[in-house]
């Protein structure tokens, strides 16, 4: 699942171009990761590729990323509880030291990852994670794609 739509995400999700999209939230778009290796990895994307930090936006715009961030991750928790029995939590992270644009990370995290790992951040996964095409995104993960989907809309329909 790679393209052109990779080098302007937002501009793709705007547009209707990018594949990752799961639904349009308030203030961007909940994506899947181009790479599974903890299976549920979802990223919440600004709707505006201009913002580059939080701090960027209005303190109304800035609260409802920081909502809409909740709910992606509400809706990866539903989801992955459902679908593996080792689910133990989610992790949050706002970033940005590589992509210049607004988004926020939102890692499922599992009993079966190892010791040496579970308890430590995402980026100390061995660098094989990110590339391995057994990690890529892609039809293997369309039923979680539509579990977290469906999460996303439950809770939309309870506001």
């Amino acid at each position: 699942m790679t393209g052109e739509w990779q080098k302007d995400r937002i501009g793709a999700a705007l547009r209707g171009e990018n594949p990752t999209v799961l639904r349009r939230l308030e203030s961007g778009f909940a994506v899947i990761g181009d790479v599974q290796f903890l299976p549920g990895y979802s990223v919440l994307l600004a709707d505006d590729p201009r913002v580059q930090r939080l701090s960027d936006l209005p303190r109304a715009r800035r609260l409802s990323f920081l909502f809409d961030m909740d709910r992606l991750a509400e809706a990866v928790e539903r989801a992955c509880r459902r679908l593996d029995p080792e689910f133990r939590r989610v992790n949050l992270e706002i970033l940005g030291n590589t992509d210049p644009f607004l988004h926020a990370h939102v890692w499922p995290r599992f009993e079966w990852e190892s010791t040496e790992l579970v308890g430590k951040p995402v980026w100390l996964y061995p660098g094989d994670r990110w590339s391995d095409e057994r990690f890529r995104l892609g039809p293997q993960h369309d039923t979680l794609r539509d579990a977290i989907g469906s999460e996303l809309d439950r809770l939309r329909s309870m506001d």
